[in-house]
């Protein structure tokens, strides 16, 4: 099973990274915080303090079009967010 599916940045993340050294990433749907916090520490070598987890479900999505109207749901996800211990940090723009 692959945890972690890509990290998220955004301005409010970036945000949360720079003040609050938290770091956030879109995780499998069945990933605990164990796993969570083993699968970064491995990939990033970085010590985790704590795990938050958030559940966020499919929204309800729909659009008139020139062939009908057409329904559809976004995909649910999990999101989680790292918080590092004083004075680690992760780069995601260092393979760029």
């Amino acid at each position: 099973m692959n945890i972690i599916e890509k990290p998220i940045i955004t301005e409010k993340m970036n945000q949360l990274g720079e003040k609050l050294n938290r770091f956030g990433f879109v995780v499998n749907n069945r990933a605990n915080k164990i796993q969570i916090k083993k699968a970064v520490e491995d990939l990033y070598d970085v010590e985790i303090v704590a795990v938050n987890t958030m559940n966020y479900g499919g929204k309800a999505k729909a659009r008139g079009t020139k062939g009908g109207y057409i329904q559809g749901r976004t995909k649910a996800f999990k999101k989680a967010v790292v918080t590092l211990a004083e004075g680690q940090s992760i780069d995601f723009y260092s393979n760029i």
